[in-house]
């Protein structure tokens, strides 16, 4: 399905498989496993904060707080919206209500060190969920911290994310056969989207399995959902974050969807320290 949008987009680039030789280098700084693995979703009990000290990553990433000191989700942080007078006339009619502020753009990618267009998709999706389910209460810096414990707002492969929103190099993870603690996936897509046609593999900035894209997959601007572009990759997960009518700023709801986007204890406690770093940055 987004195999062959996104071939048009990317076409001349190819695929570069973001292969891990082992599992330490699998785990990005916080010890959070790069690609998801499974998507189903876990009934949670009584909220645990996560222990340990801040990150101090080496890359110019952003410090985490201490892990002590979190409590539950970060505060819902808000999203500056572009004007309607300022939207382009050639834009669709409802474009300003979907996509923040130049301004606040800037600004944001600023204080958190979050590149631009990242900042762009994942506040754009909180203003379209926002819209949609107001009672979700999803707010961007979740997605960003997905985004970089996933794959590094989308430049673990070596690329970036181009100002159209798409990866400049794909980010595809290692095959889910089994080994390095991924539940074994036989590929169900014929490789349309990770071009592995034994295995599935999480692909895109999001990193989707690709059963969940098919699923789940959403665009932004309408038309073919992109896997690896920022825009629709954020959608979907936010769409994803926010089934079973959970409420993200209910510590047991957040902790529930996270952990339905990865099914890892660590992962949830990475994605959280993130989150706050990020909210409290912004």
């Amino acid at each position: 399905m987004g195999g062959s949008a996104s071939g048009t987009a990317r076409k001349g680039r190819g695929p570069v498989v973001a292969a891990c030789v082992t599992l330490a280098v699998c785990l990005v700084l916080t010890g959070g496993v790069l690609f998801v693995v499974d998507r189903v979703s876990t009934a949670m009990g009584e909220w645990e904060a996560p222990t340990g000290a801040p990150v101090e990553p080496s890359d110019g990433t952003i410090e985490t707080p201490p892990r002590s000191e979190i409590d539950g989700p970060p505060d819902r942080a808000e999203v500056a919206g572009e004007d309607e007078g300022d939207a382009d006339e050639q834009a669709a009619p409802d474009s300003a209500a979907t996509r923040p502020d130049d301004a606040w753009i800037d600004q944001v990618s600023d204080d958190t060190g979050i590149p631009r267009r990242a900042v762009e998709g994942y506040a754009g999706a909180q203003l379209v969920v926002n819209a949609d389910t107001p009672s979700c209460e999803l707010s961007w810096p979740t997605l960003a911290g997905i985004g970089f414990v996933e794959s590094q707002h989308g430049t673990f492969a070596g690329g970036e994310i181009g100002e159209d929103g798409t990866t400049t190099v794909d980010v595809i993870g290692i095959p889910l056969d089994g080994t390095n603690n991924t539940e074994a996936i036989p590929d169900t897509d014929n490789g349309e989207y990770d071009g592995d046609t034994e295995w599935d593999r999480a692909v895109g900035p999001m990193q989707f399995i690709p059963a969940t894209w098919e699923r789940w997959g959403e665009s932004l601007e309408g038309g073919e959902p992109d896997p690896h572009n920022i825009d629709d990759a954020s959608l979907t997960a936010a769409r994803y974050l926010c089934a079973d009518q959970r409420d993200l700023t209910a510590a047991d709801d957040w902790e529930a969807a996270v952990l339905a986007y990865n099914r890892s204890g660590e992962y949830v406690d990475d994605v959280l320290a993130y989150a706050h770093a990020y909210a409290d940055a912004s």
